[in-house]
């Protein structure tokens, strides 16, 4: 009876089985549930299953081997499209469309008349381009002009504020003024200029005449009508309608007309102790402008 515990005691204690985490902390004892093991590791702090990390790196060559096959298909449709452009007939191109030139014969063309070519014109005697004076017309007398001629200083002379004009002027490289005027009838005076700029650096012939539209209509829009000039772009003709007298001379009527060919501005002015019709400053404009 005494060898009873020994024989109890000899074998080996057997080995507790492995009882899984879940089933663990759910495993109730005779005093109640029985608290999870403090010192075992949380779960996501394992150590991935080998089966898992194989199913990851299995997914990365698949991956790869879907771009190859990819490139490959690329490749494969290039080499298929080229094979295919060889094989076919070369596409044969249109005939140029310039027409065969002929063969020089070493003669310098001949030069444009100047009916044909408006800068041999412009570049001869600017005076020449002027209206003729109507017949029966007489001379006027004004100081302003020589022989047909008007330098910077006389042209802006004509302005108000003539110092700050002239270095406008000298800014927008001004070349020459050609002047023509004369009276018909007791009073009716006429005066056309032709104000030529070099034009290297600025349109200034456009600036020139847009300033002159902008000052015969500025202040006077209530008694001036105004009609385009045929043929000149934006081209303008002006009437006043009311009289306005100039240093203490008789009132007299008004009428003006401003445009631009090229490098060139045209300026006409006409006053008169009478009315000035439409027609009168419209066809003295459409007159010189044709022989610009």
């Amino acid at each position: 009876m005494q060898e009873e515990p020994a024989r109890a005691a000899a074998p080996a204690a057997p080995t507790t089985p492995e009882i899984p985490e879940a089933e663990a902390v759910g495993r109730e004892t005779a005093d109640g549930p029985e608290a999870p093991d403090a010192a075992a590791p949380p779960a996501e702090d394992a150590a991935v299953p080998a089966e898992e990390a194989g199913r990851r790196r299995r997914r990365g060559r698949t991956a790869l081997i879907i771009a190859a096959a990819a490139a490959l298909g690329l490749v494969a449709g290039t080499c298929t499209g080229v094979l295919v452009q060889a094989d076919r007939e070369p596409t044969k191109l249109p005939p140029l469309s310039q027409a065969a030139l002929a063969h020089g014969t070493g003669k310098a063309p001949k030069p444009l008349s100047a009916d044909q070519d408006r800068r041999v014109r412009t570049e001869g005697d600017l005076r020449e381009l002027l209206l003729k004076k109507p017949r029966g017309a007489r001379e006027v007398e004004w100081l302003g002009d020589a022989d047909g001629w008007m330098d910077l200083a006389t042209y802006t002379g004509t302005f108000g504020g003539p110092s700050e004009q002239f270095s406008k002027y000298v800014h927008d490289d001004f070349r020459r003024a050609a002047v023509t005027h004369w009276r018909t009838g007791a009073t009716r005076t006429v005066e056309i200029r032709l104000i030529q700029f070099r034009q290297e650096e600025v349109l200034s012939a456009i600036e020139g005449s847009d300033n002159g539209r902008h000052w015969a209509g500025w202040g006077r829009e209530d008694d001036t009508d105004r009609w385009p000039i045929p043929g000149t772009g934006d081209g303008e003709a002006f009437v006043h309608n009311r009289p306005e007298s100039v240093d203490g001379s008789p009132p007299l009527y008004s009428a003006e007309a401003h445009a631009w060919r090229g490098d060139i501005e045209m300026e006409i002015l006409v006053a008169d102790t009478d009315r000035i019709g439409k027609d009168q400053i419209m066809d003295l404009a459409r007159r010189q402008m044709e022989r610009l």
